[in-house]
């Protein structure tokens, strides 16, 4: 039975994981820290340690007597400080493969991400031979994963036996945190005032994390894997939302620079939350990939697409029900009100691109 330790284990992904490790039969410990939510821990066969990945020390002893790492810790929030995105998923990632080094285990699995690779250009899906050119974009985000992959790699240089993986955006149930599944949330609360052109990847939890397994069990040594499935334009993936949910979609598609300019004025219509123009600037990439070398390597197989959707829907229900719109909701009257103007001025059909 193989020891093993996991980073990140009451995140989205790696709960998931943590429970495909235990049904694989791992002596699984997990870290967790103090202000850690562990419910979706209780249920599992796991040994929890205080430790926190930016903590040598807890981390060491957390390390002791380990035979297998799989480090899942980290934040995918866009719109924190440059300083502390780097603190967390590059110098996170750099002591805990430092540790798994010194303790010399058998194996890691480290969970980076497509951010990491970069989106495609225009009109194209990007794989992981893509060079990464993703700096001018000014996505701190971003900039934070492609430089823990590289520490990740110089690991690789120095010993370490590392696999990783790059899994696309994530959806499906036990999102307590409200990381990636917070797109499909704010659809439901109809809190995405307008949208740009954009395209993204979508990928259910559940296939991730065998995608994770798959790579400690058959990965090849300094290799990565990208965990994906469909790609979306905003226009497919809104549509096919409004369909599952019964809620209207958003009505406005803006020019990026419309967009931005929207975003720095804090918006043009009163009690509308516009997103902030790092979350602009995001969406607005052709974050489009391909899984061939994952299907190829790993034998990993993906569920079908409307999956990960339906369930993120359904748990959002269940946890929040009494909060959100009820199908056949329409988009606020506010919102109902700008786009009818803009349309009837014809300033709308001049903007959409």
């Amino acid at each position: 039975m193989a020891r093993t330790l996991i980073t990140g284990a009451t995140g989205l992904i790696g709960s998931h994981v943590a429970r495909a490790l235990v049904e694989r039969g791992d002596d699984l410990r997990a870290t967790v820290r103090q202000a850690s939510r562990t419910e979706t821990l209780t249920a599992l066969d796991v040994h929890t340690v205080r430790a926190d990945i930016l903590d040598r020390r807890s981390l060491r002893r957390a390390m002791q007597g380990v035979d297998r790492v799989f480090h899942v810790a980290g934040t995918t929030r866009l719109n924190l400080p440059r300083e502390r995105l780097f603190a967390v998923n590059v110098e996170g990632t750099r002591i805990v493969l430092e540790e798994a080094l010194r303790a010399d285990v058998e194996g890691v699995v480290y969970t980076s991400s497509v951010a990491a690779i970069g989106p495609a250009p225009p009109g194209s899906t990007a794989d992981e031979r893509q060079v990464f050119n993703t700096g001018r974009h000014g996505l701190p985000y971003v900039d934070s994963k492609h430089e823990a992959e590289v520490e990740a790699l110089r690991f690789v240089a120095r010993g370490l036996p590392l696999v990783i993986v790059n899994p696309a955006h994530v959806l499906g149930p036990g999102d307590r945190g409200r990381s990636s599944t917070t797109l499909v949330r704010r659809f439901m609360r109809r809190e995405i005032p307008a949208y740009v052109n954009g395209t993204i990847n979508i990928v259910g939890v559940e296939d991730v994390a065998r995608g994770h397994l798959l790579a400690d069990e058959v990965g090849k040594v300094g290799e990565r894997y990208i965990l994906g499935n469909r790609n979306f334009t905003l226009d497919r993936l809104f549509a096919d939302l409004a369909r599952l949910t019964g809620i209207e979609p958003p009505l406005v598609k803006l020019p990026l620079p419309v967009a931005l300019a929207l975003a720095r004025t804090a918006g043009g219509v009163p009690g509308v939350h516009m997103p902030s123009a790092i979350d602009i600037r995001a969406a607005s990439l052709n974050w489009a990939f391909r899984n061939s070398k994952a299907k190829r390597e790993l034998s990993w197989k993906t569920s079908p697409h409307e999956d990960c959707l339906e369930a993120t829907i359904a748990w959002y229900r269940e946890q929040e029900g009494e909060h959100l719109p009820p199908p056949g909701a329409r988009q606020p009257l506010a919102l109902r009100l700008a786009a009818g103007a803009m349309r009837r001025t014809g300033l709308l059909s001049a903007l959409i691109v």
